[in-house]
């Protein structure tokens, strides 16, 4: 996938290209894991909702280890 992302300046456009792809929360907390990090928090938003098998999306927190 890619966002991308026109901007007129002066009469000009520019065009910007950048590309992404989907991760599964499990592959974040693997990578932060290899980071040294730790999750401290999950949720489905920004209010801190429980996140469910429902959830379309979600709000992780990790840290470091003291």
């Amino acid at each position: 996938m890619s966002s991308n992302y026109v901007e007129v300046v002066g009469g000009r456009g520019e065009y910007t290209s950048i590309p992404f792809r989907y991760v599964w929360p499990a592959e974040l907390d693997l990578m932060a894991q290899l980071a040294g990090l730790r999750l401290r928090d999950r949720w489905e938003g920004w209010a801190k909702e429980p996140l469910t098998s429902e959830s379309t999306r979600h709000v992780s927190v990790w840290e470091k280890h003291p």
